[in-house]
């Protein structure tokens, strides 16, 4: 089954349709490459799907683990080589509540986190700078 359909709107933007539920999204080149930045660029989406995948998988940990996961929120910041453009370096910083959490439970979401499938699926050489904090 597909997963998505997507099509070049012009103007360098796309929309992409989620075939399972109909629901859409659209990208925009970015400024530095030419575009508007009206939306997510392609290279946007891949930085944010790192983040939205590790916090996915460390909800499935702290589900089955009975782990309490407050307050989960992340901050993503990606880097941009010169010609040729590509992502370098995609910086994640999660923030959750720390309370509650000892050193086991801790190490556990920092797991899911570092192995969740988008992270194992990147280049091995790009960076991957992931921080978390406690609060």
């Amino acid at each position: 089954m597909d997963t998505a359909h997507v099509t070049y709107l012009g103007g360098l933007r796309t929309e992409a349709t989620h075939v399972r539920s109909g629901r859409t999204i659209q990208t925009d080149a970015p400024p530095d490459n030419q575009g508007l930045g009206d939306a997510f660029s392609p290279s946007d989406l891949l930085s944010t799907s790192l983040a939205s995948c590790m916090m996915t998988i460390m909800g499935i940990a702290a589900r089955d683990k009975d782990i309490p996961l407050n307050g989960l929120k992340a901050r993503v910041i990606k880097h941009m080589t010169p010609a040729p453009r590509r992502v370098e370096r995609i910086a994640v910083h999660l923030e959750l509540s720390g309370a509650g959490l000892g050193d086991r439970e801790k190490a556990i979401l920092e797991n899911a986190a570092r192995t969740c499938p988008v992270a194992r699926s990147l280049r091995e050489d790009l960076v991957q700078d992931i921080h978390f904090n406690y609060v």
